[in-house]
């Protein structure tokens, strides 16, 4: 937040796929991974901001972290980003945290314990809606695509708005019932959604790869390639 407040413009840099880095994602990954390595020693860790440790493979825990998840938004400076921090236990998502530092907001999420918001110092259980029409589709304000058009105007009789959300707030959203499905065809990796997919599936919904099979991580091969989708209901899966 005290590099956000500041004109960072001239230290961005671009990555070989063209996605930008910030001074903030690589002092916020020096954080996080320094005191998950002292907490945790024996947990191993996946990064996006650091460079891959490929014993982690040999190993059933591994924390998925994206240090500041919406780099594009936090450059706009529209306070839509996030920190994602997930645990994997033999390559499943059974632990999530999201926060939200513009807005110091938590969502938060463990496997058999439920989905919780934290804001204000107040903790409130989330869940996801049973609509199935009338809906709210969240959609993506960086990463559009012709076949997400395609899917919304083949439903728009079940669709009564589209918004858009920046970082991993869209699948938030799906899972505190600001919204009803979130479908996404765009390449993204295993940090982007590790920590979004324990909030949604312990807030009751409904989260799978574009095939319908189960997405992994601690994968060797990090990229999300089938696209995914977060709904609140099997009734609203539409591919």
């Amino acid at each position: 937040m005290e590099i956000y407040k500041t004109d960072f413009d001239s230290s961005i840099e671009y990555k070989a796929d063209n996605s930008p880095l910030t001074i903030a994602d690589k002092a916020a990954n020096e954080i996080i991974v320094n005191m998950l390595r002292s907490s945790y020693p024996e947990v191993s860790i996946l990064s996006e901001e650091s460079k891959q440790d490929e014993t982690r493979f040999e190993n059933d825990l591994c924390f998925i972290v994206d240090p500041l998840d919406g780099t594009k938004e936090f450059i706009k400076k529209n306070d839509e980003f996030t920190v994602n921090i997930a645990l994997a236990y033999k390559h499943k998502a059974v632990m999530g945290v999201i926060y939200v530092p513009a807005k110091k907001l938590t969502y938060y999420a463990a496997e058999g314990y439920g989905a919780y918001k934290e804001e204000n110092g107040v903790v409130t259980k989330i869940a996801v809606t049973n609509k199935v029409d009338n809906l709210i589709l969240v959609g993506s304000k960086s990463h559009a695509s012709e076949k997400l058009k395609e899917l919304i105007n083949k439903n728009k009789h079940l669709i009564k708005e589209v918004v858009s959300a920046g970082s991993s707030l869209k699948g938030t959203m799906v899972a505190e019932g600001k919204a009803d499905v979130y479908y996404r065809y765009a390449l993204c990796s295993e940090w982007d959604t590790a920590a979004m997919q324990c909030i949604v599936e312990q807030a009751g919904g409904i989260f799978r790869q574009m095939d319908g099979t189960e997405m992994t991580y601690n994968r060797k091969n990090n990229l999300n390639e089938k696209g995914f989708y977060a709904i609140n209901t099997e009734k609203n899966l539409w591919v």
